[in-house]
């Protein structure tokens, strides 16, 4: 029997590793598709309602019964009004958090904070048969003091998070460097800039496009001493 030519006469050749496969997301739960699919019902009905007579003049039990549900299910599953509609939003800033996680390390910040960005206003508004009822949540929103107020209590808490990632890439210590806070919102700005230009061109303007001028904008900043 021939050996092989990389490995010593009389010794076997080692044999690699299998590669490493990503394990599988958790499937949910009965339980937990059955929570999802109510509380999907609630902001369906909340957001029809809401755009037919605006925000003041829909109750929560108007939304409780429009989606099947009594007002008691409707508070296991939502604090406010407010928390219906903002639910749409609530969690990009922990994908916006993930994706600036899973970037390059060595990676400009600059860079980094676009593609966490961009991804959060992709999932948002870049699929043609999302976009429309994206847009009309974002006009919801930015447009009514009550869910503009609730939707910035939810961005300090996405700033916070973002301001840690950054942190740990750039191996700043929190408590002493002001740049992981500035630049955590700084991104968080742009974004919110970047969302309102949407709202107020009804979709015209192109979220991407919006987004990469931002950070264009930002890089000089973003990419400065601070973050070495």
């Amino acid at each position: 029997m021939n050996s092989r030519p990389d490995a010593p006469t009389g010794t076997a050749a080692p044999v690699p590793a299998p590669a490493a496969t990503p394990a599988a997301a958790p499937t949910p739960s009965l339980a937990q598709r059955k929570r999802q699919l109510v509380a999907d019902e609630l902001s369906e009905a909340a957001l029809q309602l809401l755009a037919l007579k605006g925000f003041d003049a829909v109750t929560i039990d108007e939304i409780a019964i429009a989606a099947g549900v009594s007002k008691r299910t409707f508070f296991r599953y939502f604090a406010s009004k407010e928390d219906v509609v903002v639910r749409f939003l609530a969690d990009l800033g922990t994908g916006i958090s993930t994706e600036l996680a899973a970037r390059p390390e060595g990676e400009q910040p600059s860079a980094a904070l676009h593609h966490a960005v961009g991804a959060a206003l992709e999932s948002c508004a870049g699929h043609t048969d999302h976009a429309a009822r994206a847009l009309r949540v974002v006009q919801l929103i930015l447009r009514t003091p009550a869910l503009r107020a609730r939707f910035v209590e939810h961005q300090a808490r996405w700033r916070d998070d973002l301001a840690a990632v950054l942190a740990r890439r750039l191996a700043l210590d929190p408590a002493r460097s002001l740049y992981p806070a500035l630049a955590a919102g700084m991104a968080l700005a742009a974004f919110d800039a970047v969302l309102q230009r949407w709202s107020d061109s009804d979709g015209a303007e192109d979220p991407a496009d919006l987004a990469s001028r931002a950070f264009a904008a930002l890089a000089p900043a973003l990419d400065g001493d601070a973050a070495r």
